[in-house]
């Protein structure tokens, strides 16, 4: 019941910690699992036979898709984009998921040649199904195509999508459109309107205008991909698609303070549940409230959540920024949960250190919390790892692990530590200095065989005592016999780390 209660104290104070362990560590997952996701659609052309004026254009579409999730992930939001692969007539290239997205992508020789296919016609596209071998005339065309009728013929075939270019050819496009605008003003007024709407909807990337936008990607850097998509040796690192250069210490933060958030929640839970339960065992006994059981709540629920969001937020900046490798990249290397593991024991570590200054705690109770929090913190971590990959509902998962492995943790160091306690006390073993073997008589065994001891002096007020008048008694005499007394020492622990006579 020790070990459980000990458990339960330990995940308590340290599931803030945990929180943002998590927080940090899935939130560097997603955005690295966005990134590789990104880098096998671009090399997963390898085998493709298109040329690489055709290819450039299917990895603009990989590209802008991939690196739009990419930024979704680090501003930790739900939306993502998705490639449609779709060939029917006037489809679109690239669409959203769980937001409202519609875009076409044209990746051609110049600006011109590129906004001239985003504001096709759909009569223009008509005539090159002609040129091309095409049989069915313009009522069949239409028809087959989900058109009404010829009212149409004038409309943009893209209508509606967002039209992407190459970012070197935005300014030369936008100058082709605006001339056509003028010209077919005077001209032919009823094309002024494909034009217009392409002008309007031109980008050289596509956004949600929420902050998740993706990455403008050239006509040459288009072509260069494609030439390494084709010998499967598209390096992400050569276009900066790697989180040291994709997160900023504010994206960190700002996950850092959601996770300060959940984790002061956490706390807020673990550290008032005890005192609920204290609460209506009490009403259950005395049929009443005991108010001050109820100013304890208030007052655990506000400490718990201070220290619970100080701890999460802090666990989650440093679990990110090791493992995005803003702090270089051997750190990133490191196996996460010993990032977690290191945190929590750092983080206590200080504030035992600073206990032990003031002369709160010991030196040995601090050495003793130390190695605590070393072993229960990595059965903790492991069993929540473990508890994730079969609960896979983020935290959750991973608390309920934490939360199982922090008994366990527990009991198992409480029954190690009582049987290494046991052997110092038989040997005298001082386990490398982490045992105090303290060789000190007791003052009751030292005043016993005649040793005067005495404390620090201290300040007495002096009493007044009135005079008393005592009657005489008669007493008889006493003869006591010397006596000799055999005290057996033997040795215990007496006090934490601490062993002694008692």
């Amino acid at each position: 019941m020790e070990g459980f209660e000990e458990g339960y104290k330990f995940f308590g104070k340290n599931s803030g910690y945990l929180t943002g362990f998590f927080s940090g560590h899935q939130y560097i997952s997603d955005i690295e699992s966005e990134i590789n996701k990104t880098v096998d659609s671009i090399n997963a052309f390898r085998t493709n036979s298109a040329g690489i004026s055709t290819l450039k254009g299917d990895i603009a579409e990989f590209w802008h898709a991939g690196t739009f999730n990419i930024k979704a992930a680090i501003n930790d939001s739900k939306h993502r984009a998705v490639v449609d692969r779709s060939n029917e007539f006037g489809s679109v290239d690239v669409s959203g998921k769980n937001f409202p997205l519609e875009a076409g992508l044209k990746y051609y020789k110049n600006g011109a040649e590129s906004a001239k296919q985003q504001a096709k016609s759909i009569i223009e596209r008509y005539k090159e199904y002609q040129a091309q071998g095409g049989k069915d005339s313009l009522n069949d065309f239409l028809k087959k195509r989900n058109y009404p009728d010829e009212s149409v013929l004038n409309n943009p075939v893209y209508s509606g999508q967002l039209r992407i270019i190459p970012a070197d050819q935005l300014k030369d496009a936008i100058a082709y459109l605006e001339k056509k605008i003028a010209k077919e003003a005077v001209n032919r007024p009823e094309q002024v309107a494909r034009y217009k709407e392409t002008l309007e909807l031109l980008r050289d990337r596509i956004s949600d205008n929420q902050g998740n936008e993706s990455i403008p990607l050239t006509e040459a850097d288009s072509r260069r991909i494609a030439e390494l998509a084709k010998e499967g040796d598209f390096d992400p690192s050569e276009y900066g698609l790697v989180t040291e250069k994709l997160i900023t210490q504010a994206d960190i933060m700002k996950k850092a303070f959601k996770a300060g958030v959940s984790a002061a929640l956490v706390s807020m839970v673990l550290r008032t549940a005890p005192e609920i339960m204290k609460s209506i065992d009490y009403l259950i006994q005395n049929g009443e409230i005991d108010q001050e059981q109820f100013s304890a709540i208030g007052f655990a629920a506000v400490s718990s959540a201070g220290e619970g969001f100080i701890r999460g937020t802090i666990s989650a900046a440093i679990t990110a920024n090791c493992e995005a490798g803003i702090l270089g990249s051997e750190l990133k290397k490191v196996n996460p949960a010993v990032i977690g593991i290191v945190t929590v024991i750092t983080m206590n570590a200080i504030q035992n250190a600073y206990r032990v200054a003031k002369g709160k705690m010991t030196r040995y109770e601090m050495t003793n919390e130390l190695l605590k929090d070393m072993f229960v913190s990595s059965f903790s971590m492991y069993m929540g790892g473990l508890s994730q990959a079969l609960i896979e509902i983020p935290v959750l998962g991973f608390m309920l692990g934490s939360f199982v492995g922090s008994m366990v943790g527990s009991v198992a160091y409480s029954t190690g530590y009582s049987a290494i306690m046991s052997f110092c006390v038989e040997s005298g073993f001082t386990m490398f200095g982490l045992v105090d073997q303290d060789y000190r008589l007791p003052n009751d065994i030292l005043e016993e065989i005649g040793i005067e001891v005495f404390d620090y002096e201290n300040f007495d007020y002096e009493h007044c005592d009135a005079e008393r008048f005592n009657i005489s008694k008669f007493e008889l005499s006493t003869y006591q016999f010397e006596k000799y007394d055999i005290v057996f020492l033997r040795r215990g622990v007496i006090g934490i780390g601490r062993v002694g006579y008692i």
